[in-house]
This record gives structure tokens, C-alpha cells and sequence, in this order.
């Protein structure tokens, strides 16, 4: 699936020990240096960050806040795309400290970057181990266990997301993914429902369409298309499922304009050639 794209490189970097120095009113270097780096890191400054980083390491080679700033490093390298680097980085920061669930994280998320998806999944599991209630690890623990065919691992990691985050995005769209796989496609349309009001992408729209249009829905369908092309105008799989929807409705010739500019957007000649298949 797409969803997880923007969510699998959201990383959230920490900067504890900078707020520690502030509220400290520490006019120590190390400190010093950890808070330039959190506001290089705020300004997507990261060969500073990355410098300051390494600095203030440099200063207190032994200091136990280090974990943490190994780990900040590591994160910003991903931001780097310096990803091998990045993992190197996080793999010192567990060495000193193997069962830190933000370090875990931090390297599950690196992974899913290159594409080594089962070794994230056992850094997630790892995090899951250690806090059974974490909303992130158990979304993305959810959906890599999904696609590799554990659907009852994936069902259990939904079903303590939603208790955890009822009303929220990840819930939506883990929900969303385990009832389509399922074929539970009406069961899954408020779910989609949400992700395409709390997160209104052009993918998300496409997908609520798409099922509307599969249960026969095509009023609300065209409501969903119509509001999503008003905000991605140029959007290959809106135009895609506009030319469904005409097909549904019997204008052929609207059909197949809409599916001329699909083509030229993007959709695989396949693809437009299976629409009037039907």
C-alpha cells in the first residue's frame, strides 16, 4: 500500500538533553553544542546537526546522554539519505544500550528506508515487547506482519491500536488494509471514510472511491472524486476512478476521455484497457 509512505519517514528526533540544558541554565559546551544541533536539525540543517552532534560526543566521549545523540545522528544520516551510515550509527547506540525502545525505533524505521522489512518488524517487535501500548510499533508491526501473510499477528496489533488511538489515522488505515485484504469491503468503508477526512491525499480519496464504486455507492463515489480532483486536479488515479464511474454510469464518451488523461497521467495502458473489458 502507499499510505504508509509518509508515515514510515516521519522520524521524530529528541532532544532531551538540550531541554535539560535549558532548564538547567547549563552553560556547559556539551550542552551547548546538543541544543545548536536540536536547532539544526528544526531548520533541516543536518550537516550542522551532524557536526554538533559529533562534537559534543567528541567532548564526553563516555557520557550515558550519548545513547541518545547516537541516536538523534543516526536519524539525521536517514534524513541524509546516508542510510548505511545511519544504521551504523544506531547499531553503536543499542550497543551501549541493547533494549532503548526509541533507538529501536529509530533503526526499524532506517530499515523499512531500505527495504529490509523483516528486520524492522523484529526491532518493532522488540518495542512491542517493552511497551505492549505503543500506538507506532504496533501500526507498523501491524502492516509489515499484513503483508507477509500473518493476518492474526497483524489483527491483534490493530485491535490494540484502535484501543489506543480509536478515532485516529493509523487506526484508519490499518483497519481499512486488513478488512480489503479480507474482502470485508463494507466493513471497511468507514475507516476509509476517515483516512480521507483526517488526511485528505490524493491516494486516500482514490481508495474511498474505489470501494464506493466496487458496492455500487457511485453517488457518494462522484462526491469523493469530484472533492479530491478539486485539490489534486492532476491526479492520475482520481481521473482513473472518474472514468469508472462514467463507465458505471453508462457515459462511454465521457468514460473514455477520462481515461485518455489517465493514460497520458500515468495508469499503466493495461490498466485503461480492463475498464471497458468489464
Amino acid at each position: 500500500m502507499k499510505y504508509i509512505s509518509a508515515l514510515l519517514l516521519s522520524f521524530c528526533i529528541l532532544s532531551a538533553v538540550a531541554q535539560d540544558a535549558k532548564d538547567n541554565g547549563d552553560e556547559d559546551p556539551y550542552y551547548l553544542l546538543t541544543e545548536q544541533a536540536d536547532k539544526a536539525i528544526a531548520a533541516q540543517d543536518y550537516e550542522s546537526a551532524a557536526a554538533r552532534l559529533i562534537e559534543a560526543m567528541s567532548i564526553r566521549p563516555d557520557a550515558p546522554e550519548n545513547v541518545m545523540l547516537l541516536s538523534n545522528l543516526g536519524m539525521v544520516y536517514s534524513y541524509m539519505d546516508r542510510d548505511s551510515l545511519a544504521l551504523e550509527t544506531l547499531n553503536k547506540a543499542l550497543d551501549r544500550a541493547p533494549s532503548m525502545r526509541t533507538v529501536l525505533s529509530n533503526r526499524a524505521h532506517v530499515l523499512l528506508k531500505m527495504g529490509r522489512d523483516m528486520e524492522a518488524r523484529s526491532d518493532l517487535a522488540r518495542v512491542i515487547d517493552a511497551d505492549s501500548l505503543n500506538a507506532e510499533a504496533r501500526y507498523l508491526h501491524g502492516l509489515l506482519s499484513l503483508w507477509a501473510g500473518e493476518d492474526s499477528v497483524a489483527n491483534v496489533d490493530f485491535t490494540v491500536l484502535e484501543s489506543v488511538a480509536p478515532t485516529g489515522l493509523a487506526t484508519a488505515i490499518a483497519r481499512s488494509a486488513y478488512l480489503t485484504k479480507h474482502g470485508k469491503t463494507r466493513e471497511a468503508l468507514p475507516y476509509l471514510r476517515r483516512m480521507a477526512s483526517l488526511d485528505p491525499q490524493p491516494d486516500h480519496y482514490a481508495a474511498l472511491a474505489e470501494t464506493l464504486l466496487l458496492l455500487g455507492e457511485l453517488t457518494e463515489a462522484g462526491e469523493a472524486i469530484t472533492t479530491g480532483m478539486e485539490k489534486f486536479p492532476d491526479n492520475a488515479e482520481l481521473y482513473y476512478c472518474r472514468a469508472k464511474l462514467h463507465r458505471d454510469l453508462y457515459e462511454l464518451d465521457r468514460a473514455r476521455e477520462d481515461a485518455r488523461t489517465a493514460a497520458k497521467l500515468g495508469i499503466p495502458k493495461d490498466k485503461i484497457k480492463e475498464l471497458f473489458n468489464k
